[in-house]
């Protein structure tokens, strides 16, 4: 199976022990500079919250800890980024849209590694700056046939775990989903 990247495309393993990946904006944290000032700005859920309410941060979390494939891809009014058709066929939810207010770049890792600079693990991705609205499909890469060697780890070219899309909000568009989690739980 090749490895396909398409245009505006990053992708990598991220992990966390914390229980959630995040996207952020760096520059909104450049004072968390240790865990104490990490700590006065994430460590409870309305923390977490009142930053998703600003658009500085986007939960991808589905309450555990873990190395995740993440696909971050960012797109333009004139060609949003959406789906590939392989994508398309393993997803099996979407969030609703969340406010992600660029100042050109976000990051993409586990929230305990949030600040204001890049780390080693952490996916780092331009995004055109202004409102955008984030989305977060979860993607079902073990259905796919040889997605898996013999140990069941992902081949090269497997589908990530999420693909995340990033375009520019809609003009009026107000309304986005403001929870930590990041999926609705099934049946409700």
């Amino acid at each position: 199976m090749a490895a396909y990247q398409p245009l505006g495309a990053v992708s990598a393993t991220v992990a966390t022990d914390a229980g959630m990946l995040v996207l952020w904006d760096p520059q909104r944290f450049k004072a968390v500079v240790d865990y104490d000032t990490w700590e006065d700005e994430l460590l409870e859920d309305e923390d977490i919250v009142g930053h998703i309410e600003a658009g500085s941060l986007v939960p991808l979390n589905v309450g555990g800890d873990g190395a995740f494939g993440v696909l971050v891809r960012s797109g333009t009014a004139a060609a949003p980024a959406t789906l590939t058709k392989r994508e398309t066929a393993h997803q099996l939810g979407a969030s609703q849209p969340y406010l992600f207010v660029s100042r050109g770049r976000a990051l993409v890792g586990g929230i305990e590694y949030v600040s204001g600079a890049a780390s080693s693990g952490v996916i780092e991705r331009p995004v055109p700056e202004g409102r955008c609205a984030v989305v977060i499909h979860l993607i079902d890469w073990q259905a796919e046939t040889g997605s898996q060697d013999e140990t069941g780890r992902p081949v090269p070219g497997a589908l990530p775990d999420f693909v995340v899309l990033i375009n520019p909000a809609q003009p009026g568009h107000e309304a986005f989903r403001t929870a930590v989690n990041t999926f609705e739980a099934p049946n409700g």
